[in-house]
């Protein structure tokens, strides 16, 4: 059976026809009934002259009180009747030419029987006229085709097609975009790298709709639905695709948002419509993303106590998914960020009775993904994929395609043929820190303040057990930084307070390299005094590790302290904390002014080099410091 291709000619457009309805309604209110003729409108002086003179044949006189006048040829050769004498299409105009509002009937009449008598005039006519059509022209067609057009774009808006709720125009139609066998989806689950807990369960689910006797046999009950909640870019939608691409169900794909409409009753009717669709076409999967926009919980935000049609949708999905009337061969899936604002009814069993939880790739996966996105570029043979997944600790899928992405426009740039590993660390380094910026202007005294402050960084560090090991340091403008130094931090799954003491420890290395050489200080240790703060204040108030506070914590993983005025403690505990974070953000501070007064000589050695070169790497501090007694391959071997 051939396929039906549609002509690869231009597509009609619609709006044409509203277009040429409303150029028409100009063209009538304009040039009233007679736009294809040339006529000039006159007063009875002008008129009374050109019948004194003889100029007219013919005169017709109509009773609603109008008059059209039709010149003769010896008139119309005259200038002053040329604009007259053509038609819009540049032809002889036969007439009439001139029309004139008549004052009194009877007094015209007379007149022009007169000058009929004198020769004046050939012929005049008087006649009775109905101006129903000037009426329907000027009245009833504007107000049609204001209507006209008004249901035309109602209707675009609509989406055309049948409304779910007998909503009028379609807008309580859902906008569900349906995939099934015909519909072209070419991901499939070997296009998802990693996530293999993640794609286990998944793949679970489209086995329960392919071969439901397998599970019902044995008594049990197909899951409901499926909640996919994770970090951004992890590949939650892509695990969506893969299943639509996978099953041999139909596969409704639709976002949370598109649930919200300004009308009321809108987001209701469409999730009934949508169910109704996947209901008619079951065994089905319906996969809504972003939920969070739709699954919030109730009346946690509402402070004006008005209707919530956010909330109405809500309650009608909770009943579609499990209440009277459902159908157990539709299941759902619906990812989010933000599992910990959903609705707790969204969340209990019978609705969506899995959360499969898809995280940030460890070292293993990060490989796989890279396999995966490495495929269409064209590689040098000095690649390592296991090198490339140890300098990506922290990204996500979508991280990791970007950077390939942009390691392949970097070496373009460099008219290169292929893609090298030094294009791949440029494109870590520009998607960590961002573009380099070398036509900064920068004083000789900023640069020696930048190399200093980078240097203490750098010299904290490699004396600290527990900070992360030092990659590189340049004081070369990124994006809004003056310097940086790069690490690879160790992955861990739990973090010890000495681990984290180091580390801020290292961070505090910039502010106290500045006290130590220059006796001041500057506003340059902006991010590193936002990042030892919240790494304090999470120790204190997060995870307990404080020794006065106690072991207690005041996060709450429901999301729903955001909407609370008041805070979970007093006033003297917060005074407390406070002044917790602080002794413990000074107490490394203090530590690291120590260890860097014990190294002196040596930061200042490391700072005139990086004034020098610019750029400085792990070996350059070993001749500096010496091997670093903490350093171990810290990552398992991926083979």
């Amino acid at each position: 059976m051939s396929e039906n291709k549609k002509p690869n000619g231009t597509k009609f457009n619609p709006w044409i026809i509203p277009g040429l309805l409303v150029l028409l309604l100009i063209i009538i209110n304009f040039s009233g009934n007679s736009a294809l003729e040339n006529q000039s409108v006159i007063s009875y002086s002008k008129f009374d002259d050109l019948l004194q003179k003889g100029q007219i044949e013919k005169v017709i006189v109509y009773s609603t009180g109008k008059a059209e006048v039709t010149l003769t040829q010896q008139a119309l050769k005259e200038k002053a009747n040329a604009k007259v004498a053509k038609d819009i299409f540049n032809n002889p105009n036969k007439g009439p030419h001139y029309t004139f509002q008549v004052g009194d009937a009877k007094s015209i009449q007379d007149q022009l029987s007169v000058a009929n008598k004198e020769k004046k005039i050939k012929t005049f006519e008087y006649k009775v006229e109905n101006d129903w059509m000037s009426f329907i022209i000027s009245s009833i067609l504007p107000l049609v085709i204001i209507i006209a057009v008004w249901i035309f774009m109602m209707r675009r808006m609509g989406g055309g097609g049948a409304g779910g709720g007998g909503q009028i125009f379609s807008i309580g139609k859902s906008k569900a975009r349906l995939f099934d066998e015909k519909t072209d989806v070419k991901v499939t689950f070997k296009d998802v790298a990693g996530l293999e807990g993640a794609k286990e369960e998944v793949q679970e689910i489209v086995e329960f709709l392919k071969n439901p006797e397998k599970y019902t046999s044995l008594g049990g009950k197909i899951p409901k639905g499926a909640l996919l909640v994770g970090p951004p870019g992890t590949g939650k939608t892509l695990l969506a695709k893969a299943v639509a691409g996978e099953a041999k169900v139909p596969f409704f794909s639709l976002s949370g948002s598109d649930f919200v409409e300004m009308f009321v009753g809108v987001g209701a009717s469409r999730v009934r419509d949508l169910f109704k669709q996947a209901k008619e076409k079951s065994p089905a999967i319906i996969f809504i993303d972003e939920i969070d926009a739709v699954g919030r919980a109730r009346g946690k935000n509402n402070f004006s106590g008005a209707n919530d049609e956010r909330e109405n949708t809500l309650n009608q999905l909770l009943t579609e998914m499990d209440g009277f009337g459902t159908n157990t061969h539709v299941i759902v899936l619906a990812a989010t960020n933000r599992a910990d604002v959903l609705d707790k009814a969204l969340l209990r069993a019978g609705r969506f009775d899995r959360q499969i939880y898809v995280d940030l790739p460890d070292i293993r996966e990060r490989k796989e993904i890279f396999e995966v996105h490495l495929k269409p570029l064209k590689k040098g043979n000095d690649l390592d994929t296991d090198f490339l997944a140890k300098q990506t600790p922290g990204f996500s899928g979508a991280d990791i395609a970007n950077v390939c992405n942009e390691a392949a426009l970097i070496a373009a740039r460099k008219d290169k043929k292929e893609v090298t590993k030094q294009d791949f660390l440029d494109a870590v380094d520009r998607i960590v820190g961002g573009l380099e910026k070398k036509n900064k202007i920068v004083s000789k005294d900023e640069k020696r303040a930048i190399a200093i402050h980078e240097a203490g960084h750098a010299t904290v560090s490699w004396m600290l057990e527990h900070a992360a090991p030092l990659v590189k340091v340049t004081i070369v403008p990124r994006g809004q930084s003056l310097g940086a130094a790069w690490y690879l931090p160790e992955e861990r799954l739990i973090v010890r307070p000495n681990q984290m003491l180091d580390e801020m420890c290292a961070t505090m290395g910039g502010r106290a390299a500045e006290k130590v050489i220059f006796n001041d200080i500057s506003t340059g240790a902006l991010s590193d005094l936002e990042k030892a703060t919240k790494q304090a204040r999470a120790m204190v108030s997060i995870y307990g590790l404080n020794e006065k506070i106690g072991n207690i914590t005041y996060y709450d993983s429901s999301g729903q302290s955001e909407y609370s005025f008041s805070k979970p403690y007093s006033e003297e505990t917060a005074v407390a904390i406070d002044q917790e974070i602080k002794n413990i953000v000074d107490g490394q501070l203090d530590r690291a002014v120590s260890i860097l007064e014990e190294n002196k000589d040596k930061l200042i050695k490391l700072a005139d080099i990086l004034i020098e070169k610019e750029v400085i790497f792990k070996d350059d501090l070993e001749e500096i410091f010496g091997k670093r007694p903490f350093d171990k391959d810290t990552h398992e071997e991926l083979n």
